[in-house]
C-alpha cells in the first residue's frame, strides 16, 4: 500500500510540472506571435532591426537586477 501512495505522489508531481512547462511554452508562443505582428506593423517585417533591438533589450534586462552580466558567463 505504501508503494501505491508513493507512485501517486510522483504522478501528481509529474502532472504538475508538465502543466507548468506547457503553460510557459504557450505564453512564450503567444508573446512570439504578438512580437511578430508588432514587427510587421512597425518595421515592415524587417527581422534584422527587431533582432538587434531584442538583443539590446535582453542585455539590459539581464544587467539591471545585479548591475552585471554574470548570467551570460553561463553560456
Amino acid at each position: 500500500m505504501n508503494i501505491m501512495k508513493k507512485n501517486s505522489v510522483s504522478i501528481k508531481y509529474l502532472a504538475k510540472n508538465i502543466s507548468i512547462v506547457v503553460g510557459i511554452v504557450l505564453v512564450w508562443r503567444g508573446i512570439w506571435y504578438v512580437l511578430d505582428e508588432f514587427d510587421k506593423l512597425v518595421f515592415g517585417g524587417s527581422h534584422a532591426w527587431t533582432a538587434l533591438v531584442g538583443i539590446i533589450v535582453g542585455l539590459i534586462i539581464l544587467y539591471l537586477p545585479d548591475k552585471d552580466l554574470k548570467e551570460i558567463e553561463k553560456l
